[in-house]
């Protein structure tokens, strides 16, 4: 069929293989949930369709108003949000429930491609950085206030697709020193991190000896970032203690292993690793898992879902929806590069980037690789706000793809 001419097969096949396994899934921990997933389902595919018979430009052209709304709507928690699981980061609408926090992604993701593909856009102009800045700052700075810190670290993602754009890998540099000192002087006597950070910047400053000599800009920033790092090793037990009890023990956890707060923050990760280590190679086999049916982990249909696939499934069945996801990441960031639009390539790594962190995070805490954050995984935790968010960005890139693929330009 010559209209088909252009739609990427392999992306939408992966996209329903992995919305499709999800579902037998969350049937087996819960037959309801199961079945209002599949509904879910359901409406994404039909807003999906509705999408690929949508002009190309309305994505574009509406960006700032997709943006606009979707700040609006964050801010919109702090009055008529109804708190779940301690966040207030939900609508309530009878008996279903909205996130809106997914649909702002959307909207930052498009607006941010508007901006980057004007003519005048250059990184190294510091107005167009600041501004670059604060179209992904707002909206997180609104969900650091909610707090929702999962989300927040999604936000991320869209500083990720700004490297492809020229944006200097310095900030990335910054950005893992700091969490870097932060997370070891928690286990790590600050002094010994004070000592090896002077040690480092003495060696920095022999090897560059000449370059520094006379450059009084540099001097000042070698010396505060010394002290800001030793200031922020000292420092990492006091903030570590300010932190919500939760949350605290959530980051404890990694250093002292999920058994010593096996009544507490630990119990999702115990019973997690139990899941996920007793399906062996092959699985227990679909609804055997003695986990999975004895509801041992909470929010095991939506942030824990993969002990479910580990248990049920096994390593065999892990690797394969591990496999799955890589994939359709890759697909993505490749088609994306491969753009003629940069509007398209730039809403593309977005997408992408939002999937890798949402996947690398929540299989991270599942397994005590990464402290429990609440990040739900892509097409696979049980919800409709997130399948539906998930979707649109499916469908806009793939529709913006099909469009790049048939164009005469």
């Amino acid at each position: 069929m010559k209209w088909a001419e252009g739609i990427d097969k392999l992306g939408i096949g992966l996209y329903i293989l992995l919305c499709v396994f999800a579902i037998i899934n969350i049937n087996s921990v819960d037959a309801k949930l199961g079945s209002k997933q599949l509904m879910f389902f359901g409406i994404s595919l039909f807003v999906g369709m509705i999408i690929f018979f949508m002009r190309t430009k309305f994505f574009e052209n509406m960006s700032a108003i997709i943006y606009v709304g979707g700040v609006l709507l964050l801010i919109g928690l702090f009055p008529f949000g109804t708190e779940i699981l301690g966040q207030k980061n939900w609508y309530k609408f009878g008996g279903f429930t909205m996130q809106p926090v997914e649909f702002a992604k959307i909207g930052t993701a498009l607006m941010l491609a508007n901006y980057v593909s004007s003519p005048d856009f250059n990184l190294k102009n510091k107005k167009v950085l600041y501004t670059v800045l604060a179209i992904v700052g707002i909206p997180g700075v609104v969900v650091l206030m909610i707090p929702d810190v999962g989300s927040l670290l999604v936000f991320f993602a869209f500083v990720m697709a700004l490297y492809r754009e020229g944006l200097s890998g310095w900030l990335f540099g910054i950005i893992f020193v700091f969490a870097a000192v932060f997370l070891i002087s928690i286990a790590v006597n600050p002094l010994y991190i004070t000592i090896a950070i002077l040690i480092i910047a003495a060696i920095y400053v022999f090897l560059n000896f000449y370059k520094i000599q006379g450059n009084v800009m540099l001097i000042i920033g070698i010396v505060l970032t010394v002290g800001f790092l030793s200031g922020l090793s000292y420092s990492s037990t006091y903030i570590l203690s300010k932190m919500p009890k939760h949350q605290r023990e959530r980051i404890e956890v990694l250093y002292k292993g999920e058994k010593a707060f096996r009544d507490t923050s630990g119990y999702n990760l115990l019973y997690s690793k139990t899941a996920i280590g007793s399906g062996g190679i092959m699985g227990k086999g679909y609804k055997q898992g003695s986990v999975t049916q004895g509801k041992f982990v909470p929010e095991q249909e939506t942030d824990y879902i993969f002990c479910t696939v580990g248990e049920e499934w096994g390593f065999l069945g892990s690797s394969i929806l591990i496999l799955c996801y890589s994939v359709f990441i890759g697909r993505i960031y490749y088609l994306a590069e491969n753009q003629k639009s940069t509007f398209n390539r730039v809403f593309g790594y977005c997408f992408a980037s939002i999937l890798l962190i949402h996947f690398s995070i929540n299989l991270g805490m599942v397994m005590g690789l990464f402290p429990t954050v609440g990040i739900p995984l892509p097409f696979f935790s049980y919800g409709g706000s997130s399948l539906l968010a998930f979707s649109i960005m499916t469908f806009i890139f793939f529709k913006l793809n099909y469009a790049d693929k048939n164009s005469l330009v």
